[in-house]
């Protein structure tokens, strides 16, 4: 039998509803604070992500899946989603002189060790502004993500930490001094680390092995490198999250994996999960379009993994209705030669209740059997479909979660009106 590659997971009928309704609501959230949907092609040429994401970080280095397609050309398999959103809108003219506040959704692909929480296919909701200079963005995202947790009934369960790494500038004065530090002492370092150190040696700070955090606790500390204008901007996001009332951490070592990012950096953590404590992370990438060939232009933006947000809400809601019930109507017929009167009905019935799941009984069977089949399914009603269901204009409905209700015979019209209650 041909098993799933590792690390791509399947997604169940019961397990998809979960994700439906939590895709739905955070859609909904996005839509709601004005942020307009694009979509992303799953290859792009491997340099878009070498030069946006960097060449020296972890992604590019050993997780990307990349292939040669029949041209010669280097392909990847996306492995984020905002150097695609900043090429997308560039090619196509949407980002100078004019603002843009847009989001994605869809597939990554990375090459980790699969865990629960990580996968090498996951999934994310990422949302994106580009053409704003000031701190007002950069709340505005950190609120819209808090109003996502608040839909969804999960912002118990997360914490915001937020940092600055100042300009550009600045982050390469802190890099060279970090260096300077840790090189003497690199036997000391994890294995990781020592690699990172010639790399991408800010990731160390990432670091959760617990040496190397002790060794880290004589090093120099990016805040005494920040420049006076990231201190300004850093100021006036903390001022607007305590007027948004959003409690936060500053944590000085939150760094991201990712080469492109400035200033503002923030990330939604959980104690819920185990190891894989991150659930949404972003920041200020002021230089990505420039780095990607554009004219400077600031962005802004963070990405949901929806791998753990659907976790999150399991465990806070783990009875949702749309858990076990995979139809709200259920059509049976007295006998098979009233299937096609059963098709029409049911497109009748779709077409008045949009909202309604109707499921029509398939594959024959007795009255007593497709009952048992529409209890099964977890519908509200089962409707009974015989000879003079059409010409009469007629459905007979069967109430199977409220038993007093029993039966009853009604107008096409009637029957609607009770099913909207449902």
């Amino acid at each position: 039998m041909v098993k799933a590659v590792r690390g791509m997971r399947d997604i169940l009928p019961n397990q998809a509803r979960r994700w439906d309704l939590v895709e739905q609501t955070l859609t909904r959230v996005l839509q709601q604070h004005a942020y307009e949907a694009i979509r992303l092609p799953l290859l792009e040429f491997t340099e878009l992500f070498a030069r946006g994401v960097g060449e020296a970080t972890d992604i590019v280095e050993k997780e990307m899946y990349t292939l040669a397609d029949r041209d010669g050309d280097s392909l990847s398999l996306r492995p984020e989603g905002t150097a695609s959103s900043v090429r997308m809108l560039q090619e196509y003219g949407l980002l100078y002189n004019q603002t843009q506040r847009v989001y994605y959704a869809g597939p990554m692909f990375r090459y980790e060790k699969p865990q629960k929480g990580r996968y090498r296919q996951f999934y994310q909701i990422g949302a994106e502004a580009y053409g704003f200079v000031g701190p007002d963005i950069d709340a505005e995202l950190i609120g819209l993500a808090w109003a996502c947790w608040q839909a969804l009934g999960i912002e118990s369960m997360v914490n915001l930490e937020i940092n600055t790494l100042g300009s550009s500038e600045a982050r390469q004065r802190y890099r060279k001094a970090l260096v300077d530090f840790l090189t003497p002492k690199s036997e000391q370092l994890d294995e990781d680390s020592r690699r990172r150190l010639t790399t991408n040696p800010m990731r160390i700070l990432d670091s959760k092995n617990p040496a190397t955090q002790a060794l880290l606790n004589e090093a120099p500390k990016l805040p005494d490198f920040v420049d006076a204008q990231s201190l300004e901007h850093y100021a006036g996001l903390k001022q607007l999250l305590a007027a948004m009332q959003i409690p936060y951490r500053e944590n000085p070592n939150l760094v991201r994996g990712l080469d492109y990012y400035t200033h503002t950096v923030f990330e939604w953590v959980t104690q819920d999960l185990g190891s894989q404590g991150a659930v949404c992370a972003g920041g200020r990438y002021d230089g990505l379009v420039e780095r990607l060939g554009g004219r400077s232009t600031p962005g802004v933006g963070f990405a949901i993994g929806l791998d753990r947000v659907v976790l999150l809400h399991e465990l806070a809601q783990a009875n949702v209705e749309a858990e076990d019930r995979s139809a709200d109507v259920y059509l049976c017929v007295t006998h098979p030669e009233c299937n096609g009167a059963a098709l029409v009905v049911a497109n009748s019935l779709r077409a008045a209740l949009p909202t309604l799941r109707v499921r029509q009984h398939m594959g024959g069977g007795n009255l007593k059997k497709q009952l048992k089949k529409a209890d099964a399914s977890g519908a509200v009603v089962a409707i009974l479909i015989d000879d003079e269901s059409l010409d009469q204009q007629t459905l007979t409905i069967k109430h199977l979660r409220d038993a007093g209700l029993g039966q009853e015979t009604v107008t096409f019209e009637a029957g609607i009106a009770r099913l909207q209650q449902h």
